[in-house]
């Protein structure tokens, strides 16, 4: 009676049957999951932002006039924010969307038949994997690889994926920064996709969601002392040779660019060889005109809500890097190792394996009241190792004692291992 494409396992994974029995009258565990900002930092959002949301009163919000793109006005202040990092783009290459998410969607479906296959990375956000199977795509994982200071791209992890597919890959997925490992791709990193993607015959969809939290100390002046390795901020600024030209697609949107979620509102970004650039473009538009999902309050407000960007991203990162020096502090020469991280609002922590990520989480709710994810619901799977998921968007009290009541459980479980 159902699609296939549902066909998913519906069981609970220990950590839900566990919230699940917390006592009603319970209070809330100290949740080091949060990632919605308007959630964790709700004093950001104040009266000079809903002053920007005031234009959704606009009368013109009242008027149908459908345009498949995007309302120009909203591409010009889409370009304009790029503009103020640095980046000049042509409006005329955006296409708007209601979310990355279906950003995702559009793509898969602009560039698959049903049983093709798209390349994506491993750790990474699973959200993807539904996506594509919703658009009855395959999805085959290429590993980055643990290494000392990011998770790293390989060639050889890009060619198994390639040829794992068997001839039916159509695109190929990067995440940077990625969520959760906030790695940051390379120069060589971008130079070897882009190259890869080109030789395969294979579209480049690069998600770009947390491009503009990039942590103080790793921003782009001081690491270009290593120009070989310098980290990329954005793709969009970054020039590709003639030969490793690719249909590229940049996404982001509202939801990380000014942490509102709730206003919906993402874009696409086409790049690549003429005639290739405006034949995807073409296509991707009849897609966008097909659903025409993006409200038209939003893209009237977007001029005003972008021109908060700026002092929006400020304060959400100071948050992250005190949190993130809380972390380290907190957990200095504990048995909880955190792992590096460049960029966004997540980190990961690896925990020893004398419990499982399940028991792990299972055992900071139960014990602790601390919620945390374990590592693979992003796909964070290594044999003899256990990995936790944790934001650094909580709020600076809860977060101190999460991760207090987390590093004493640690030392708890391995003091009661020892002594057996």
């Amino acid at each position: 009676m159902f699609s296939s494409r549902l066909s998913w396992d519906q069981s609970h994974n220990p950590l839900t049957v566990a919230l699940q029995a917390r006592p009603a009258a319970a209070p809330p565990p100290l949740d080091l999951t949060v990632g919605n900002p308007t959630q964790a930092l709700p004093q950001l959002y104040d009266d000079e932002l809903a002053r920007a949301l005031a234009v959704l009163g606009d009368p013109a919000g009242l008027r149908y006039e459908p345009t498949p793109r995007g309302l120009p006005t909203c591409r010009a202040a889409i370009a304009d924010y790029y503009r103020g990092r640095g980046l000049a783009i042509d409006p005329e290459q955006l296409v708007l969307c209601a979310s990355t998410s279906e950003a995702y969607s559009w793509l898969f479906q602009l560039l698959c038949d049903p049983g093709d296959a798209v390349l994506f990375p491993q750790p990474s956000y699973p959200l993807i994997d539904y996506l594509a199977r919703l658009s009855a795509v395959q999805v085959i994982p290429y590993a980055l690889r643990d290494c000392v200071d990011h998770f790293a791209l390989s060639a050889d992890e890009l060619s198994a994926a390639n040829a794992a597919a068997s001839g039916r890959a159509r695109a190929l997925i990067t995440v940077s920064p990625n969520n959760p490992t906030g790695s940051v791709l390379r120069r060589a990193e971008l130079a070897l996709l882009r190259r890869h993607c080109a030789q395969a015959g294979l579209a480049l969809i690069v998600d770009e969601v947390f491009s503009d939290y990039l942590l103080p100390s790793l921003a782009p002046a001081s690491a270009s002392q290593m120009p070989a390795d310098r980290l990329v901020p954005s793709v969009l600024g970054e020039p590709a040779s003639d030969d490793a030209q690719p249909l590229t697609f940049v996404l982001s949107g509202l939801s990380k660019v000014l942490g509102l979620p709730q206003l919906k509102l993402g874009w696409i970004h086409v790049s690549g060889p003429e005639p290739l650039r405006s034949q995807a473009q073409d296509r991707l538009e009849l897609v966008a005109d097909t659903f025409l999902s993006v409200s038209t309050p939003v893209q009237l407000a977007a001029p005003a809500l972008l021109a908060q960007q700026p002092r929006i991203r400020t304060a959400l990162l100071a948050h992250v890097a005190d949190n993130l020096q809380t972390l380290r502090q907190t957990l200095a020469g504990s048995a909880v190792s955190p792992l590096p991280v460049e960029a966004g609002w997540y980190c990961i922590l690896r925990l020893p394996a004398v419990l499982s990520e399940d028991e792990w989480t299972v055992r900071l709710l139960r014990d602790d009241d601390v919620l945390v994810h374990p590592g693979y619901f992003f796909d964070l799977c290594q044999p003899g190792k256990a990995f936790i998921v944790m934001s650094l968007l909580a709020p600076s009290d809860i977060f101190r004692r999460g991760l207090a009541r987390l590093r004493d459980r640690v030392a708890h479980v391995l003091h009661s291992a020892h002594d057996s």
